[in-house]
């Protein structure tokens, strides 16, 4: 067990058995093994991290009200432990992190940008903007960057996008591959990360610093919404 965890305060939800459990799970990825230490989950992960939410709801409505911090236990904003196996080669049903996103309300009917917090033992950060975003949509923010590059390089230096792991090997059809922005029309996603210990995670100012890393990346937040034609 990790021992370099803070004593965690009464108003944070989140806990070491938190990262216990999925440590457990990890080691433990069967049926057999969840169906005996389901309440344990809904314990000390599920029923959480929907407290959590709740308490981050009334913070992200300040930074966007058009975002959504919903509670609900199935459909809202924490992803199900269960994995979709259908299509994958690793067939293990349980995800080994926890995952929270925070969607726009247009959502459904756009690809628009949101936030995500991922907890994971050694893997903790939020992150935001549009990750693997649909065609039309990457079509819509590369044309605002060649409209307006210099406010994406302003935006993008006051907030560092992630490295783009999976960009085009080529500078995408109908972009010119001199231009000097074309790293970032190759992408195929626009985000920004920031990572956080297991012992921020589990401290009394973990929500507020979850918040500061989120109000900070409003620039590049507006600037995606803007040229998918949503508000922010």
């Amino acid at each position: 067990v990790d021992g370099g965890f803070e004593r965690c305060m009464p108003a944070n939800p989140i806990t070491p058995d938190l990262f216990r459990f999925l440590r457990a799970i990890k080691r433990n990825n069967n049926r057999d093994w969840f169906a005996r230490n389901k309440q344990r989950y809904i314990d000390e992960v599920r029923d959480p991290l929907l407290r959590w939410v709740g308490d981050f709801g009334p913070k992200l409505e300040k930074i966007s009200p058009h975002l959504l911090a919903d509670p609900r236990p199935v459909g809202g904003s924490l992803f199900r432990i269960y994995r979709d196996t259908r299509f994958a080669r690793d067939k293990s049903p349980y995800k080994t992190y926890a995952g929270l996103t925070f969607r726009h309300i247009d959502g459904k009917e756009v690809s628009a940008p949101g936030f995500y917090l991922h907890l994971e033992p050694g893997r903790i950060f939020t992150a935001a903007g549009m990750w693997h975003a649909p065609n039309e949509a990457l079509t819509q923010v590369r044309d605002a960057i060649v409209k307006d590059p210099e406010r994406w390089q302003r935006i993008t230096r006051k907030v560092p996008l992630d490295e783009g792991s999976d960009a085009l090997k080529r500078a995408p059809r109908g972009y010119d591959p001199e231009h000097p922005l074309v790293e970032d029309l190759k992408r195929k996603g626009f985000t920004a990360s920031t990572n956080f210990t297991q012992s921020e995670a589990c401290a009394a100012d973990f929500l507020k610093r979850v918040t500061h890393a989120c109000r900070a990346t409003a620039p590049l937040m507006v600037f995606l919404a803007d040229a998918v034609e949503v508000d922010f």
